[in-house]
């Protein structure tokens, strides 16, 4: 037997052996492989090969690790573990815990977060959401209690992910308990920070992506480090060139935007993202037109150079980092395959000496995978190429779930075929091509009427509106749902019915929406709207790291900053009063948080704060809640501000238009050679494996034994022969 887990691949070929004769089972009750299995335990160990077979099969098809148990009992509860009803549960008990941050104190339950007119929201009664949780958490514990007892205990000590799941688990039971000692009347609840852990150790995917945003800091810290240096250096600059003077004319740039050090930085820095330009530029321009240069060059230099650099950065080194992530996803398809076929030739003697396996067993082996039809069928069609010979061999083998890696490919239905002659008729002309650039006319029609009309009514209120544009539309509604007024008597059920014109608006609504069916004409359009569509999908982890993201700064933000801005009581009027009657009592600064009524965004309780970092991360007068709260607190709040700027803005964002680059450069290079026609036939359904497909290298089959044999618990030696 070879000590060296490396064996050479010329002229040779590996079959497994046991300890001893015969096939065996260690003292855990796994299954040892060997080379002749005799006919005593034959019988006995069938089932479980298929059964070893078919989940090695469901993990390599869902990119899972193998490195599990494979005894009989831990398999069943290893399926179960991952069945859709488990994993729907287990998914909804997490958006659960997440939820509670919406009804927990200070509740988001009320009609408006304006502290203006916000009425005291309804709070649970202290162990309603302490309840839920509880259980939340006791589903967590039993989660981490299988994983750990499929994994095994050496396992799980080399696993950081499991480690913090306990570590996690631990801590929000502590702080729970403190909640229920003190009342619930604590003012800080740390088990509300550390729940999005509990979606992130859920997704092997989003993990991936974590770690790939882990390893692109570093990369990128160089240009930040630029930038850093950028603005100081222009701050200074600024400084010297917008001094304090005696002429109270020449000091307005000086008074609003460089007044101290803080000021001067934070006014660069939103003029980095474009936020207060020109406002910035304006007073100084007004006296000297000179001044503009200082103002450019820095924009230049910083906004348009420094700043796309770092997209360029983050693009690539992220796009490396997850092609490394994917070829380790790919790597896990390509064991649990030949982990299967392994186990497979175990069934007969022969077939572990000669290193094949029979057809029909293969066969057997796939009715029971838990698959997508579509797959299945490719994979089985394949399998019964080699009925004739009744035997694959390994290289067969792998060829065959091929069918795993290749787009899927969607086509719409075949047209029906009808007997009748008038059917046939019709059949031809309403799907001639001619008819369909027809229908597209008469929508773009509709589209076109629908805005003039718009137009001309746009000034009118609803009671005003001429509706004898859509007399037309009006003759078909009373035909169907006839008169509301009989003999000029008005039944008094029908007050509460729409209008002829809410009506006449809906059916506007729904022709708008049919005017989207010339995409799939236009192939770029049809490209776009299928880039768009998987999108959804291949989004799914950085959707997860973003909902983290808003998630741990909407805590922090409630934590520093709740109740911080309160209206003065006099605005606390009724929301007919105007924004004049207001601002007579006293004065407001223009283009503050106050002048600009932005009492809405706030941080008094979840749902606000969620939209106040939306607002921000959008970047269009950010500034403004950083002036307000730098005014209502300190000025180190802005250090907060700029964080999530930084990590949503300038991070999330970017990776986002990465992923969506690598998306429609391989939906494009996929359907170039194709026409409008077979764009608007044949869907391709991409995965962000699929993306990086030309990129990933294959493991050489060295390198899969080399794992097989450190498998904690499927024994499988093998010798040459």
């Amino acid at each position: 037997m070879e000590s060296d887990c490396l064996l050479a691949a010329s002229g040779r070929h590996a079959a497994a052996t046991l300890y001893g004769t015969g096939s065996a089972k260690d003292d855990t009750g796994e299954l040892l492989c060997s080379s002749g299995c005799d006919s005593r335990s034959e019988q006995t160990d069938e089932e479980l090969y298929i059964q070893q077979a078919a989940v090695l099969i469901e993990d390599a098809i869902q990119y899972r690790s193998i490195n599990h148990r494979v005894d009989a009992n831990s398999l069943c509860l290893y399926r179960w573990y991952y069945s859709r009803i488990f994993q729907w549960g287990f998914g909804l008990t997490i958006a659960g815990v997440l939820l509670l941050a919406f009804v927990e104190r200070p509740s988001s339950l009320s009609v408006t977060s304006d502290s203006r007119y916000r009425l005291p929201s309804w709070e649970p009664p202290c162990g309603f959401t302490e309840s839920i949780e509880i259980v939340c958490l006791i589903i967590f514990i039993l989660d981490l209690a299988v994983k750990s007892y499929l994994i095994g205990w050496e396992e799980f000590r080399k696993n950081k992910w499991l480690i913090s799941y306990t570590v996690v688990i631990s801590v929000s039971i502590i702080d729970w308990v403190l909640s229920i000692s003190m009342a619930c009347d604590e003012k800080l609840r740390v088990r509300r920070l550390i729940r999005p852990f509990f979606l992130l150790q859920n997704s092997s995917l989003m993990k991936k992506t974590l770690k790939c945003i882990k390893r692109t800091l570093p990369e990128i810290a160089s240009v930040i480090l630029l930038l850093a240096l950028h603005l100081c250096l222009f701050t200074m600059i600024g400084m010297l060139l917008f001094p304090k003077t005696e002429d109270p004319v020449k000091n307005e740039e000086w008074k609003v935007y460089f007044r101290n050090l803080p000021t001067s930085l934070t006014s660069l820095l939103v003029l980095l993202t474009t936020a207060n330009n020109p406002d910035v530029v304006i007073l100084a321009y007004s006296q000297n037109r000179g001044y503009v240069i200082f103002f450019v060059t820095f924009s230049v230099i910083g906004t348009y150079c420094l700043m796309n650099l770092v997209t360029a950065i983050i693009y690539n080194q992220f796009r490396g980092y997850l092609l490394m992530s994917v070829q380790t996803s790919i790597i896990r398809r390509r064991l649990g395959i030949r982990a299967a076929f392994q186990v497979l030739i175990c069934h007969e003697a022969e077939n572990a000496a000669e290193d094949r396996v029979p057809v029909d067993v293969v066969l057997q082996v796939m009715s029971r995978v838990q698959m997508q039809s579509y797959y299945r069928a490719a994979i089985t069609a394949e399998a019964r190429q080699y009925e004739p010979e009744g035997f694959m061999d390994r290289e067969q083998f792998r060829k065959m779930f091929d069918e795993l890696d290749k787009d899927r490919i969607k086509e719409h239905p075949p047209l029906p075929e009808y007997n009748n002659v008038v059917l046939q008729k019709m059949q031809l002309v309403f799907s001639h091509y001619y008819f369909t650039i027809l229908g597209n006319a008469v929508a773009l029609a509709n589209v076109v009427c629908i805005c003039t009309v718009l137009v001309l009514n746009s000034e009118k209120s609803i009671a005003e509106r001429d509706n004898h544009y859509m007399e037309v539309l009006q003759i078909t509604i009373y035909a169907t749902y006839r008169l509301p007024h009989t003999h000029g008597v008005r039944d008094p059920s029908f007050k509460r019915m729409f209008s002829l014109w809410e009506m006449v608006r809906f059916v506007n609504m729904l022709i708008v929406f049919r005017f989207l069916r010339i995409i799939p004409d236009i192939k770029l359009m049809a490209l776009v709207a299928s880039t768009l569509l998987d999108l959804v999908k291949n989004l799914r982890a950085f959707a997860g790291i973003l909902v983290v993201v808003y998630y741990v700064f909407a805590v922090f933000g409630i934590w520093l900053f709740e109740g911080v801005i309160k209206p003065p009581a006099h605005m606390s009027v009724l929301s007919n009063t105007t924004m004049e009657n207001i601002t007579s009592n006293f004065s407001i600064e223009c283009g503050t948080y106050e002048q600009l009524g932005y009492w809405p965004n706030n941080f008094d309780d979840f749902a606000a704060s969620i939209i106040l970092l939306y607002d921000i991360m959008i970047i269009n007068n950010w500034q403004v809640f950083m002036d307000a709260y730098s005014r209502y607190t300190s000025e180190w709040s802005k250090i907060y501000f700029v964080c999530w700027w930084f990590t949503s803005s300038v991070m999330w964002v970017n990776l986002f238009m990465a992923l969506i680059l690598e998306n429609f450069t391989y939906k494009w290079d996929r359907s170039h050679s194709c026409s409008v026609t077979d764009v608007e036939r044949i869907r391709y359904e991409t995965s962000v494996q699929l993306i990086f497909k030309e990129q990933i290298k294959e493991p050489t089959e060295e390198e899969l034994l080399c794992q097989l044999q450190q498998h904690p618990h499927l024994h499988l030696h093998w010798e040459h022969t």
